[in-house]
C-alpha cells in the first residue's frame, strides 16, 4: 500500500513538474519529464516484484521467485490479469504451507479471474485435480484432468496427466481412501483378549 501511495505522489509530482517546465518555456526538459512521467505511470500496470519473480522463474531459482511473489501483499490494486497470476503463483509456491483448502480456493479464484495462457490454465487444473484426488474427490479430479488435457495443445504436460489418470484409476472408493488416510497406511493390530 505504501508503494502505491509513493507511486501516486511521484506521478502527480512528475506531471506537475512537466506542466511547469512547459509553462516556463523549458521545452527540452519538459519532453524529458514526459518520458519520466510515462515510466512512472507505466509502473502502475506492471508490478516490479512480479517482473523480478518471473525473471527468477525463468532462471530456475524458485526460492527467490517465491520471495518476490510473496512480497506482493495487495494484488487487488493490480490489473485483473496480473492479479490472477499473482494469486496463481502464490498458491503454487505456498501450497505446502497453506494446506489443501486455501490452495484450492486461491487456484479456483485465479481460474475464475482469467489466466491468459492455456498452458497456465492446464497447469492450474492439474494442481486442482491433484488436490481433489488427495481429498477423495476422484470424479472431480478426473473431470479436471480431462479439461487440462484439452487445454494442453502442445503436449507439455502429457506425461503428468497420463500418470495422474493411471493413479486415479487404481484408487479405490472414497471410504477406502479415507480409511487409509486415517490410519496412515498402518494395519490395525487385533485386540488382546
Amino acid at each position: 500500500m505504501i508503494g502505491f501511495i509513493i507511486r501516486c505522489t511521484l506521478a502527480a509530482a512528475a506531471l506537475l513538474a512537466d506542466v511547469l517546465l512547459f509553462a516556463s518555456g523549458y521545452w527540452g526538459w519538459g519532453i524529458v519529464m514526459i518520458l519520466v512521467s510515462a515510466i512512472i505511470i507505466l509502473s502502475f500496470f506492471r508490478n516490479e516484484n512480479m517482473i523480478l519473480a518471473m525473471n527468477q522463474m525463468r532462471v530456475g531459482n524458485q526460492e527467490k521467485a517465491k520471495k518476490y511473489i510473496n512480497k506482493i501483499t495487495h494484488p487487488q490494486f493490480l490489473p485483473k490479469k496480473q492479479h490472477a497470476y499473482v494469486i496463481y503463483l502464490q498458491a503454487m509456491f505456498n501450497s505446502q504451507d497453506w494446506g489443501f483448502s486455501r490452495t484450492e480456493t486461491q487456484l479456483r479464484k485465479a481460474l475464475q479471474m482469467g489466466l491468459r495462457q492455456e498452458q497456465d490454465q492446464a497447469m492450474c487444473k492439474m494442481h486442482l485435480a491433484g488436490i481433489c484426488a488427495q481429498t477423495g474427490r476422484t470424479n472431480e479430479s478426473k473431470i479436471l484432468l480431462q479439461e487440462a488435457k484439452k487445454l494442453d495443445k502442445n503436449n507439455l504436460f502429457k506425461e503428468q496427466i497420463s500418470t495422474m489418470t493411471k493413479q486415479l484409476s487404481m484408487v479405490g472408493n472414497k471410504n477406502q481412501m479415507r480409511m487409509a488416510m486415517m490410519h496412515k497406511g498402518r494395519v490395525k493390530t487385533p485386540r488382546a483378549k
